[in-house]
């Protein structure tokens, strides 16, 4: 695996721990805190930096079937990080979070599961 993909590679585990921290915090306690903001923030980030680093590093072209998951998946997440800051500049941390935006941040992030899986699943299979 060349250092692009390698680089790629560990910076999406961090989106994964950063956005698994702010995912699972929010469903458990059904509210917007500044931990969830930070952290939804922060994956958001890294999952752009280990997505250009691995269209970067890789020698296919970007539009394989997980490349489209993959930008699907990453866009879901930026709405959902959209949503969650625009909801909680409305409300207070200590509103409950609608139960609409609460369904589309778990399924966002079942999708980004998906795509993470299948990612390395091919890595795998290399």
């Amino acid at each position: 695996m060349n250092i692009l993909l390698t680089f790629g590679t560990r910076i999406v585990v961090l989106a994964l721990l950063a956005y698994s921290v702010a995912i699972i915090t929010e469903q458990r306690k059904h509210k917007i805190s500044d931990l969830v903001l930070w952290f939804i923030s922060a994956g958001i980030l890294l999952d752009i930096t280990a997505t250009g680093f691995m269209i970067a590093g890789s020698p296919n072209t970007p539009f394989t079937f997980h490349g489209i998951l993959g930008y699907s998946s990453l866009t879901a997440m930026l709405i959902d990080a959209f949503l969650l800051w625009r909801y909680r500049l409305k409300n207070d941390a200590a509103t409950k979070v609608v139960r609409s935006l609460h369904l589309y941040s778990r399924v966002a992030y079942i999708w980004w599961i998906l795509a993470f899986i299948t990612g390395g699943a091919i890595a795998i299979l290399n």
